[in-house]
């Protein structure tokens, strides 16, 4: 028996649905003699025992990175999963049957997140795949699930090409992607920020799309693009290529995530480029998780997301309210802070409830029914409710698509501040995407 992967043992894992647990306690307490019996673990029941008897779970394999450079967002992610899961299985399961998470961490890296996949479909046999983070990540993983006919359904990655020209029948988006939020606030930037921008992007598959899509929103909407400037992923000073950005523009807008979000806003700060321009992005260089890293340096910060953590209308509903809450509690084990829910705990939240509408009205029983399933989710609709307290939303049938309201903020004394809300049918793209033929 193989020793645990490091998250294993934090304390926010604690009280996770998922297989395989082990405790370190018990393992403590064992003679050497018994120890070398069991191997470095023991492992304890799963938690849906007690609760279930015998029934047989639904097996959701959950690929995050649990470490490396992108660790914070993926545990972040797994809080979101770790919710649905909780309320699915106190409410009694999903057709009777819990659900069981088989969680993998990849590391940060898309080769190990493939070789993680793969385990989780011919040793583990996961009925469903749910998660992912990275957007190379997600792309490697993607003919993993097609070729072993298992529904992915993806929690956070954003490239473009997911639902577009590397799209495939087994993968879901249920959330937005960058032609969605460059259109909803591209006019924004135009008309109250300025015309002339440069971009600033982390130099990989998301944030290559990404830039992509801004370049055409913005000219769409009457803006110029004076230069664009790309930072690989985990650099850890940008200041050499900071201090390229040079020319006249009115407006910056970055394209970044967590720590590199931090490194970026800081060291720009410094540097004196939001003195000389407007500072706006993509909304997650100014998530809730981070945002006592960023301080005031990210004050006036302008942005757009499919989730901000305020309840000020329309968010002020009792399904946001109940969200919010129970993240908190969970986020607080993981970060003793305590801070806000962001869209990566929102996004895996809603998947799971997708999977769980899903699953209900297929009568899916495991992988032989896969295709049941992607049929009940093709072309899905959903109400604002307990299950999806971001908004109405449509999983569309041609390209596996999500579209949903979108949130313009600013950050005002370091807390979102809403400023606008774009409706769903102002961020609809046409498909881009031909599944070939079953």
């Amino acid at each position: 028996m193989k020793l645990t992967e490091k998250w294993h043992d934090e304390l926010w894992a604690r009280d996770m649905w998922w297989s395989g647990k082990t405790t370190r306690r018990k393992f403590l307490g064992l003679s050497a003699a018994a120890a070398g019996a069991v191997g470095a673990t023991m492992l304890v029941p799963a938690p849906w025992r007690e609760a279930f008897g015998q029934a047989k779970p639904y097996k959701v394999g959950v690929l995050q990175p649990l470490t490396g450079a992108a660790a914070a967002g993926g545990k972040t992610a797994l809080v979101g999963t770790q919710l649905a899961t909780n309320r699915i299985n106190k409410a009694g399961g999903i057709n009777g049957r819990p659900i069981e998470l088989v969680v993998a961490d990849y590391e940060s890296k898309p080769d190990v997140g493939r070789r993680k996949a793969e385990k989780l479909v011919v040793e583990d046999k996961v009925d469903v795949g749910e998660g992912g983070y990275l957007s190379n990540v997600c792309l490697a993983c993607m003919p993993v699930f097609e070729e072993h006919k298992t529904v992915y359904m993806i929690g956070v990655c954003l490239d473009t090409t997911i639902t577009t020209s590397k799209c495939n029948r087994y993968t879901f988006r249920p959330f937005d992607y960058a032609p969605s939020q460059a259109m909803a606030i591209s006019p924004y930037l135009v008309k109250n920020l300025g015309k002339k921008w440069h971009i600033v992007f982390l130099d990989y598959a998301w944030g290559q799309s990404t830039r992509d899509a801004y370049i055409e929103q913005i000219k769409k909407n009457g803006g110029e693009i004076q230069g664009t400037t790309g930072i690989p992923l985990g650099t850890a000073d940008m200041t050499a290529f900071i201090s390229k950005i040079t020319g006249s523009f009115d407006g910056l807008f970055a394209i970044m995530f967590g720590a590199n979000a931090v490194t970026f806003t800081n060291q720009a700060y410094d540097l004196g480029l939001f003195k000389k321009a407007k500072y706006a992005g993509d909304g997650a260089v100014a998530e809730s998780t981070h945002l006592a890293a960023l301080g005031n340096k990210i004050e006036g910060f302008v942005g757009v997301n499919r989730y901000i953590p305020v309840l000020t209308k329309p968010l002020d509903t009792p399904y946001h309210k109940k969200f919010f809450d129970e993240s908190k509690v969970l986020l607080k084990q993981m970060d003793p802070a305590g801070p806000d829910p962001d869209r990566y705990v929102q996004s895996n939240f809603e998947a799971m409830n997708f999977l769980k509408l899903g699953i209900q009205k297929s009568g899916f029983r495991g992988r032989e029914d896969s295709m049941k399933l992607i049929e009940a989710l093709e072309g899905m609709e959903v109400k604002e409710s307990d299950d999806f307290p971001q908004g109405d939303k449509l999983l569309r049938r041609e390209d596996h698509q999500a579209f949903l309201r979108q949130f313009i903020f600013d950050i005002k004394n370091v807390r979102h501040r809403l400023l606008d809300v774009v409706s769903r049918d102002k961020v609809v793209v046409p498909p881009a995407c031909s599944f070939p033929k079953a």
